[in-house]
């Protein structure tokens, strides 16, 4: 069932214009717009393949194939989106084709004159400029075309921030720079345009965009959405649970914002207002689902990618960190939606077999521990042939594949009539049983892809050419062997249809890509002028006097940086504007106070913001596709959006000061599952207190106990340091007796104080390694880089060696180390939870006793 077929011209029109352009022309430009994306994607999976290394023909580097992604991407955002809202959509103008060469042209430059640029680095010629001028131009007005206005008029001000350093402000002032300087950095080398954001998108993202759209076409999607309302259909609002859960498999699938909410909400927003909901609280729930989407692993729109980029860990690292936020975030929002059914008094959709409560339960409860245990099997049984057969696994694990695909389909070809019964007007819930079984092949790419990034540890790019793969041999393949199982003479026609269907993805996957192809490349361009002015190290100053040093103030002050910018930037670039200028800069501040955040919480901390943006009135996008869908208000569907995703604007606050919500420095099992029953027990108990309901209408009171409690189950050791202080302070006298004592593999942390060359007065925290194999006292400091000076009443440093950690973390000659801290031995904080649970237990009985008397 395809999206056209179900939505209205409007959403789709608003799909078009956000996502793959609006222009649809016929004839010869209708060919080229659809030759020219097939060439992208086959050259994208060209470049990820082995092959160019197998026949030694095509290798290219990454400067090279950066060069000729961006020259696809400007072409086709030229001839694809029209430069205004009545401009003609069914052909493409002569100054659009003329636009469209230039720019195509200047981003393939450095591919074409490589070696010459190379050769004449730092030295750029007349005609170097020129290009790289003309580029620049038609970069930021391809961006808006695709993009709209917002992230064009931020490169804009940044790149006029280049040019007039001198005029500013003295605390953002700097010396400027040339015409020839500032277009040789940003487009001539690898630190602008052409640097790691759009290498990222280059290298990762356009293979799981594609990846994603091989998925939909396959159709995957749907199948997701079918599963999830056979399995919550029949609960109270059991639509609008069954659009949680479908936008949060939609994810797997997509990680664009507005393409989730069109490909569920279709079905799910009038589904949701036939069993009682509202238009604007319909539209809200959808949105809430498909923003939160970017926040499931494993693909994260774009963002995850360029973490691995930005913070220097692997990609499964970044999925480790991402996978109990985005779990609790699900959770929270299905328990808000059953707090809103239960307000409203709302059944489900009725089975179309009647089953008992215990029956419904068991048969939910098999089919999520069926995937669960599969899950787990593919985990384990990959990793332990791993072991056992060495290089040999792999192609014994590729035949187990092979035959586990063949099973899937011959069971999928059985249930076949239950993979169409999905529509607006549906009466009853799908059987759950042959649902799931209607396309279980679709899970295997996704094992693959899992496979490959965890067991085989190949790179993002290479794990999801090899899903990707996959994917293409599903598509040409499952549709002939569903006809020879079904003992149809359709075969032929079938393949014919699975080649239009894998070349149709082809296309769709690469059109899909135009949008965050310009912005990764226009975000390298707030990049570039970072590196090129220096404002990166004013912002510090500049945040702290702001926040006047508190980090609460500062984190606060990043959250509406990313709100604001994130209503007219998508997800990806606002990430990248965001995280270039505040995420050192929180992690300085915090360090300075004491308050080691790792960077990875930072970066998601700006992620979670800039996603929710496409929620927030007046410009939410997502919230206007919903409305259209529910034909309500949009400005209203969107505030109802906001404050349903009030519980995920919380979890990054949490998340910093709590890194245990992040499995940072979890050891145990046990305390993995004390992490995660904490943290599931405090969402739940905010969205109770968020929704004024729980099992009966909240008393202000209650309300504020809920708040408290949630706070405690997030953050234990709040109120454990007032009972047990985490640390204690000795004189920076005593180094030498706290670094004999210290455990291998636990840094000193110091506060340390002087004078900068620049003649201002520093005092900060810092925390300082030291080598493992250092057995004595003096050997550890020797190791941090510290030469010192004790003297009476104080230690001095009296030399720091260059490259050392002192050296790193800014300690210079002459300064004073004043205090040491040291962790206390203590308690778990854990046991916090012991009278926060017995208050909890207690306010439940309350309002289950109140809810009893309304009865």
């Amino acid at each position: 069932m395809s999206q056209t077929q179900t939505s209205s011209p409007d959403v789709q029109e608003m799909v078009a214009q956000t996502d793959s352009g609006a222009r649809n022309p016929g004839g010869i430009p209708g060919r080229i717009l659809w030759f020219v994306p097939l060439c992208w994607s086959l050259f994208q999976l060209w470049y990820a393949s082995p092959l160019p290394f197998i026949f030694n023909f095509g290798v290219l580097n990454d400067t090279e194939a950066r060069s000729i992604h961006l020259m696809f991407a400007i072409f086709l955002a030229f001839t694809a989106y029209p430069a205004f809202k009545g401009s003609p959509r069914d052909r493409i103008p002569a100054a659009d084709w003329i636009l469209s060469l230039l720019g195509g042209f200047s981003a393939a430059y450095i591919y074409l004159f490589y070696e010459a640029l190379a050769n004449r680095s730092g030295a750029p010629t007349t005609l170097d400029i020129v290009v790289a001028v003309i580029g620049m131009v038609l970069l930021l007005e391809a961006t808006r075309r695709a993009l709209g206005p917002p992230l064009m008029a931020v490169a804009c001000v940044f790149l006029l921030y280049t040019f007039a350093g001198p005029y500013m402000p003295d605390v953002i002032a700097h010396k400027g720079a040339s015409l020839n300087k500032a277009m040789s950095h940003l487009w001539l080398t690898t630190e602008g345009v052409f640097g790691v954001a759009l290498g990222v998108s280059t290298s990762f993202v356009f293979l799981f965009v594609l990846f994603g759209a091989m998925l939909e076409r396959a159709g995957a999607g749907s199948y997701f959405i079918r599963v999830a309302f056979s399995l919550l259909g029949h609960m109270k609002g059991g639509p609008a649970k069954a659009a949680v859960v479908a936008s949060g498999l939609s994810g797997l699938v997509s990680g664009s914002s507005i393409a989730n909410v069109v490909t569920t909400g279709t079905f799910t927003i009038p589904l949701m207002k036939k069993v009682g909901f509202p238009a604007e609280k319909a539209g809200a729930v959808e949105v809430a689902a498909s923003t939160n989407g970017q926040l499931t692993p494993p693909i994260m729109g774009a963002a995850a990618f360029l973490m691995v980029e930005y913070v220097g860990i692997s990609y499964v690292e970044v999925i480790k960190a991402a996978i109990l936020p985005a779990l609790i975030s699900y959770i929270a929002l299905l328990y808000i939606v059953h707090l809103e059914a239960c307000k409203a008094g709302m059944v489900g959709l009725p089975r179309r077999t009647t089953k008992t409560a215990l029956q419904g339960f068991t048969s939910f409860l098999t089919t999520l521990l069926g995937l669960c245990v599969l899950s787990v099997a593919i985990y384990y049984g990959v990793g332990w042939t791993k072991d056992a057969f060495g290089d040999a696994a792999t192609p014994l694990m590729s035949g187990a594949l092979l035959i586990a695909y063949f099973f899937l389909v011959k069971l999928s070809s059985k249930y076949q009539e239950h993979a169409q019964e999905l529509a607006e007007d549906m009466t009853e819930v799908p059987e759950t049983g042959p649902t799931v079984k209607s396309g279980l092949h679709f899970l295997l790419p996704i094992v693959v892809l899992v496979w490959c990034l965890t067991v085989e540890r190949f790179s993002p790019g290479l794990s999801a050419f090899w899903a990707t793969v996959f994917m293409i041999f599903i598509i040409l393949t499952q549709r002939p062997l569903m006809a020879y199982f079904q003992q149809s003479n359709d075969t032929a026609k079938a393949f014919k249809v699975g080649v239009q269907d894998l070349l149709d993805s082809l296309v769709s996957g690469a059109r899909n890509m135009i949008g965050i192809g310009v912005a990764t490349a226009a975000a390298g361009t707030v990049v570039g002028v970072v590196t090129l002015t220096g404002i990166g190290l004013v912002m510090t100053d500049f945040v702290e006097f702001i926040s006047g040093g508190s980090v609460i103030l500062m984190l606060l002050f990043t959250a509406v940086i990313s709100l604001v910018l994130g209503m007219g930037l998508p997800t990806t670039a606002n990430y990248i504007v965001v995280s270039t200028l505040m995420a050192p800069v929180i992690v300085t501040l915090g360090a300075q106070h004491g308050l080691i955040i790792p960077l990875i919480a930072v970066h998601l901390f700006v992620f979670y913001f800039g996603i929710l943006a496409d929620d927030t009135p007046p410009v939410g996008l997502a919230a206007f596709a919903a409305a259209a869908i529910a034909k309500s208000d949009p400005i209203k569907t969107g505030i109802q959006g906001f404050t349903y995703d009030i519980r995920t604007a919380i979890l990054p606050f949490m998340f910093v000061f709590n890194t245990n919500l992040l499995l940072i420095g979890i050891d145990t099992w046990w305390h993995l599952a004390l992490t995660i029953f904490s943290a599931v027990t405090a969402m739940l108990l905010f969205s109770a207190a968020t929704q004024g309901f729980w099992f009966t209408k909240t008393k202000w009171w209650e309300t504020v106990l809920l708040l408290a409690l949630t706070f405690t189950f997030f953050r234990p050791g709040f109120w454990w340091d007032m009972v047990y202080p985490a640390t204690q302070t000795v004189p920076g006298t005593q180094l030498e007796q706290v670094v004999a004592k210290a455990q291998v593999g636990h840094p000193i942390k110091m506060l340390v104080a002087g004078d900068t060359l620049d003649g201002d007065h520093v005092s900060k925290v810092v925390t300082l390694p030291f080598e493992d194999d250092a057995k004595t006292a003096q050997a550890r400091i020797d190791s941090m880089g510290l030469m010192l000076s004790p003297q009476p009443d104080q230690m001095k440093v009296d030399m720091v060696e260059f490259g050392s950690p002192a050296e790193k973390a800014g300690i210079d000659f002459d300064w004073e180390i004043k205090n040491l801290i040291i962790e206390n031995d203590r308690p778990l904080k854990e046991w916090v939870f012991i009278p926060a649970l017995f208050l909890t237990l207690l306010l439940a009985w309350n309002q289950r006793r109140r809810a009893k008397k309304k009865q």
